[in-house]
C-alpha cells in the first residue's frame, strides 16, 4: 500500500503490523513489515492513534481525544505523515 492519500474525513486505524510502546514523551512506533521506527512526541497524539479505529474518521478521533481547535491542523499533518510511512492505514467499512 504505497502512497495512500490521507483523507482525514475517512476512517483510519493503526496498521496491523505496527506496535506502540509507551514512553514518557509519548510513544515509539515500530512497523514490523517495513521496519520503520517513528516517535510520537505527544501523549495526546498517541491517544488519537490508539483511538482511530473507534471513530468514523480521523477528524472524529481528533475531536474525541480532546485536541484543542488551534492544534487540529498539526494533528492532521502528523496523521498524514503516519499514513505516508504506513503506520496507520485506511479502515475498511464494516460489512
Amino acid at each position: 500500500m504505497a502512497d495512500v492519500a490521507f483523507d482525514p474525513a475517512a476512517p483510519w486505524r493503526k496498521a496491523r503490523s505496527v506496535a506502540l510502546r509507551p514512553e514518557p514523551f509519548g510513544a515509539l512506533v515500530y512497523h514490523f513489515g517495513n521496519r520503520k521506527l517513528s516517535f510520537l512526541k505527544s501523549k495526546l497524539l498517541v491517544a488519537v492513534v490508539e483511538n482511530l479505529a473507534e471513530h468514523p474518521s480521523a477528524l472524529a478521533a481528533i475531536d474525541a481525544s480532546g485536541v484543542p481547535d488551534a492544534q487540529r491542523p498539526a494533528y492532521v499533518k502528523a496523521l498524514a505523515d503516519l499514513a505516508r510511512s504506513q503506520m496507520i492505514e485506511p479502515q475498511e467499512p464494516a460489512p
